[in-house]
């Protein structure tokens, strides 16, 4: 995640003319020049003492451009990497046979990890290193113990060594022993780093909850803040689940454990009544707490409630069938691939969205699917003769099935888009959620030429959900509260907002003191006064988070830039936004098991979790080229059996290669038509 660039200027005051001397905003201490001021925020000890009321975010940002130029310098001085995409440690290592004499005496702090450049110690260590990497891939995956003794795994991590060099494997006892500890060290250190964090930016705190193959109903808990999410603890609620005071009770103690100082809101993944009453309840004895549901579960519901209106049933399942004719018949297949230069069926992580995505995905191949179906090789084969084929044939013709599969697409894609733009971040929402939601609601009466008779039931059927469900005081603030939209030309606010907004300054600030002060520094903030003023233009807007910008130029304004911050750097994804694995947390309820095994599986969750989130990447989450196709997939494949002779030989090694035959007949295709097209603006140019 690219951090974003700070100002050092903004941070500081020059004591004298040549600037020489410069004074901290937020201690008072006097330092020499800004370079300083900078070790000073960012806390790097050695030169200055670090500053201890630097907000979290500025000195997050100046400790990492810091370490990351002192990282640059150390390169120059050591000189070039053998290998610039390995790990520090390993890029250090002298070529075999070259004196190193830098490598004896380097030992520089980098990212928090002490790592000596030096020959001897990292082979030294080398054995352990890797025992600790493999260990770390066991425990992220949850990949069985016994594995470690598969040849195969064993001769595709010794293909990744240099010719001569050997690996001693570590044995399953170590895996389940001094390894996992100091994974759980490590683990907790990492967590306890994030921990600190909340009481500057605040946090939310996200919940997950699945019925298993054995019926218990189980509920993850994860914390989330900009820092990063960390898994709390799971739960199995089974007992207690629909009774309103228990579930109440074991969400205060949640908040007990977390800290209710420090969060800002609870994300749900539920809507049943019993949720949203505990929801009710706890906001009443918690005030300065937050109860939401998942954006994006909102979205579905939204998009569940579009196919209640005609014809989008209708048309999505018309499509259906017309996939799963095509995907469950070799002849078909194999003449789509080679006419159509994609699959038909789009394939996303997001399962709620395929159907959408297949739709719109269907009516970009609309003439290749009529010639397909129109081609003698369909013709002549047995199944254009059968009644099923005859009707998918018919349908793909038919321009009603044509119409009311593009308003589909019009009235839908726009919700899908936010779906699409909620799964692909891991940052901070709420200062955005409100606008965006708007923007998709504008996209859909576009879409529609500004009719209302069109776009009206649309627009219901999202608002429906959004008042009963995802509206939230805090998205409404949040949206007040963001200078990238505040500062816009095309900013409005209505009562909505407003009492989102006073709901949020009440709640979040229990001080009658503080409130007042709040209102007063809103004022500041709507007249652009202050160094709100220097915030205000442009190209401040640009490339920063609205919680920094609020870190940098809300100084002035203590009280209402505290608030700003907790609810800016809050998010609206829930806990299944992470799609953590489940099957070691279904495991670790299991009755009856042994108690030290038990905490020993205890703290393999621990670390197979927050590994898990640790490496998330939002933005390679949504790769649908790397997407395992799950074979019973609704939309490949039909409720009844394929009782058609094909009296083909087909393979799906054949298919994949007409597959690949199609796509570079559609590349060749583009090709000659861009040539075509150059060369006729080259004749009219020539007239």
């Amino acid at each position: 995640m690219t951090r974003d660039k700070i100002d050092i200027h903004q941070h500081g005051v020059p004591v004298d003319q040549k600037k020489l001397k410069v004074k901290c905003n937020y201690c008072g201490k006097v330092v020499s020049g800004f370079s300083r001021l900078k070790q000073h925020l960012g806390g790097i000890r050695g030169d200055v003492t670090p500053c201890l009321e630097t907000p979290i975010l500025v000195k997050e940002a100046l400790e990492a451009e810091i370490l990351n130029k002192k990282n640059g310098n150390l390169i120059k001085e050591v000189g070039q990497l053998q290998h610039p995409n390995l790990p520090l440690k390993r890029n250090w290592c002298p070529r075999d046979g070259e004196p190193n004499k830098a490598s004896e005496s380097v030992n520089k702090k980098h990212n928090g990890v002490n790592s000596k450049v030096a020959g001897t110690s990292v082979v030294d260590s080398s054995s352990q290193e890797i025992s600790k990497s493999i260990g770390r891939f066991f425990y992220e995956a949850g990949v069985d113990f016994d594995a470690i003794r598969s040849p195969s795994f064993q001769r595709m991590v010794k293909a990744t060594l240099s010719p001569g060099k050997m690996i001693k494997f570590p044995s399953c006892q170590e895996l389940k022993g001094w390894i996992l500890q100091d994974a759980v060290k490590e683990m907790q250190q990492y967590v306890m780093d994030i921990r600190n964090s909340w009481a500057s930016t605040g946090c939310s705190i996200l919940l997950d909850g699945w019925i298993d193959s054995n019926g218990r109903i189980l509920i993850n808990i994860l914390v989330y803040c900009p820092r990063g999410t960390i898994y709390l603890r799971s739960s199995d609620i089974s007992s207690f689940n629909g009774n309103v005071d228990a579930m109440l009770l074991f969400f205060e103690e949640v908040l007990e454990e977390v800290g209710v100082e420090t969060v800002v809101q609870i994300v749900t993944y539920s809507t049943s009544a019993c949720m949203m009453e505990v929801g009710k309840k706890l906001m009443e004895k918690c005030k300065t707490v937050f109860w939401t549901v998942d954006a994006s579960h909102c979205m579905e519901l939204m998009l569940h409630n579009f196919t209640k209106i005609d014809p989008i049933q209708e048309a999505l399942e018309k499509a259906k069938t017309l996939t799963q004719f095509i995907y469950s018949h070799a002849t078909a297949l194999k003449l789509l691939r080679e006419a159509c230069p994609d699959e038909l069926v789009k394939f996303s992580k997001i399962r709620s969205i395929v159907p959408f995505l297949t739709l719109e995905n269907i009516v970009t191949q609309k003439d290749c699917l009529i010639r397909m179906f129109q081609s003698s090789d369909w013709r002549t084969s047995i199944m254009a003769s059968t009644n099923e084929g005859k009707r998918i044939s018919k349908m793909v013709k038919d321009e009603s099935f044509w119409s009311e599969a593009l308003m589909t697409v019009k009235a839908t894609i726009p919700l899908v888009e936010v779906i699409k733009l909620l799964d692909g971040t891991n940052k901070p929402q709420v200062g955005f959620i409100y606008d965006t939601l708007d923007q998709a609601k504008e996209t859909i009466k576009k879409e529609f030429q500004d009719k209302k008779s069109l776009y009206a039931k649309f627009w219901t059927a999202i608002d429906d959900i959004w008042d009963e469900y995802l509206h939230s005081h805090l998205h409404a603030a949040g949206y007040f509260l963001n200078p990238t939209l505040f500062y816009s030309s095309d900013f409005y606010t209505d009562v909505e907002v407003s009492c989102g907004l006073c709901c949020c300054v009440v709640r979040m600030a229990e001080d009658r003191h503080i409130q007042d002060l709040i209102t007063l520094q809103i004022d500041e903030y709507r007249m652009g006064r202050g160094t709100f003023h220097f915030g205000s233009f442009k190209d401040k807007l640009l490339n920063i988070s609205p919680a920094l910008w609020w870190s940098q130029y809300g100084v002035q304004f203590p009280e209402l830039q505290r608030l700003a911050v907790r609810i800016l750097s809050q998010t609206c994804n829930g806990a299944s936004h992470y799609k953590l694995k489940r099957s070691l947390v279904e495991t670790l309820h299991t009755e009856g098991m042994n108690p030290i095994e038990k905490q020993r599986l205890q703290d393999l969750v621990f670390v197979h979790c927050n590994l898990q989130l640790q490496a998330f990447d939002p933005d390679g989450s949504n790769d649908n080229t790397d997407y395992v196709v799950d074979p019973m997939d609704e939309w490949i494949v039909g409720k009844e059996p394929n009782l058609v002779p094909e009296n083909t030989q087909l393979t799906w090694m054949d298919l994949e290669l007409a597959s690949r035959n199609g796509k570079e007949k559609a590349c060749v295709e583009r090709a000659v038509i861009y040539v075509k097209e150059e060369a006729e603006e080259e004749e009219e140019r020539g007239r």
